[in-house]
């Protein structure tokens, strides 16, 4: 999720937004228009039922920033590194350099969030029953108490990656001393509640016919997938114990000059190499980092105009560590990204670049080392 569309600070968090939020924004203000207000408050005009709906959509993705950052200065004043929050197709995450230093961190910073959703809930509906208000603007603010109220119960469900099971994940833990068995047993729950809501999702569509019962089998399935991947991400940095991101990188990468043109990069990098992101330098400084996809979205009659760097990703959007790093951390600043590459630098000079494929087989050979000796 690096790449986001720049929305602003706020405490000095940078806020973004992932080109997959635009998606649930309009599915929340269309639902709301056509359905949820019309219903609920009949009588009003079409266009009042549209600009409710985007008003409500608008602050309900505020509220979700608010329960976002509620993570993040919780997370800065126990030294977690904050990247920044950004929104995307299922409402929000913070997003850290650097993991949870002990259990009771992960639990202060896991409960924050849910707390400032606790307080909004109470203050809109509580708010709302209590202070006359025009008709319009009480249903918007009752919407919002509820979902907020909603999302609050559901992101207390013991599942990883949601905040309950970061709550039970820190917990285990916290009893048990073991991250490893704490992540494992973590996220086998989380798997366990996914496939529920997998399995429930598609036998509600099956016996109803309502298309919004595939979307509990959506997130159930995302549920899934990601504290399977949080399980998976444990056990290579659990491999990896020891070893430093110079012992697993891919050293002396093929690297190409910023102000090389699209035809140049063509002519002289790809068609003898096979990579599918090259780092970008200017006087071996790392300064970005070259997907071969955004090369392939611009004309070919373009390619003798176009630099190298009018279409690379700049350095503050990718993945940097230093060579000195602990491998395992280069685990987790991959692991929510949307750029399976990271820059490695030493004395601001590229030295290697490390992708999860290198993770991977680092901790393989070096699970099998262990397991031999």
């Amino acid at each position: 999720m690096q790449r986001s569309i720049p929305l602003g600070r706020i405490a000095g968090i940078q806020i973004g937004a992932n080109w997959s939020w635009l998606l649930i924004f309009a599915l929340v203000a269309w639902s709301l228009a056509e359905g949820i207000f019309p219903s609920q408050n009949p009588g009003m005009t079409d266009a009042a039922y549209w600009v409710m709906a985007v008003i409500a959509a608008l602050l309900f993705f505020g509220s979700i920033v608010l329960h976002e950052l509620g993570h993040a200065l919780q997370a800065r004043r126990d030294d977690v590194e904050i990247e920044g929050i950004t929104l995307w197709l299922f409402g929000g995450v913070a997003q850290f350099h650097n993991m949870y230093r002990t259990p009771d961190s992960e639990f202060r910073i896991a409960v924050a969030g849910p707390l400032v959703t606790l307080v909004l809930a109470g203050a809109l509906i509580g708010g709302a029953s209590i202070v006359p208000l025009p008709e319009s603007v009480e249903a918007v603010v009752f919407w919002l108490g509820y979902i907020n109220l909603v999302l609050l119960v559901f992101n207390l469900l013991p599942a990883l990656p949601l905040d309950g099971g970061r709550v039970l994940h820190a917990l285990l833990w916290r009893l048990r001393g073991d991250l490893a068995r704490a992540t494992r047993v973590a996220a086998l729950v989380g798997v366990g509640f996914g496939s529920l809501m997998i399995a429930g999702g598609v036998l509600l569509f099956l016996a109803t016919g309502v298309f919004g019962a595939l979307w509990l089998a959506f997130i159930g399935w995302f549920l899934s997938a990601a504290a399977r991947a949080e399980a998976e991400h444990m056990a290579v940095r659990h491999a990896l114990g020891g070893l430093r991101v110079r012992d697993v990188m891919s050293r002396e990468p093929v690297a190409v000059p910023s102000n090389a043109t699209l035809q140049a990069f063509a002519d002289e990098y790809a068609i003898d190499t096979t990579f599918t992101t090259y780092p970008v330098v200017e006087h071996d400084r790392p300064v970005g980092l070259l997907p071969f996809d955004a090369i392939s979205s611009v004309p070919r009659d373009e390619w003798h105009a176009r630099k190298v760097r009018d279409v690379m990703l700049p350095r503050d959007q990718v993945t940097v560590l230093d060579a000195d790093r602990e491998a395992g951390d280069a685990v987790h600043e991959l692991a929510g990204t949307g750029v399976d590459r990271a820059l490695v630098v030493e004395d601001d000079h590229l030295v290697g670049l490390v992708a999860p494929a290198d993770l991977r087989r680092a901790a393989r050979l070096a699970d099998t080392d262990q397991q031999a000796g």
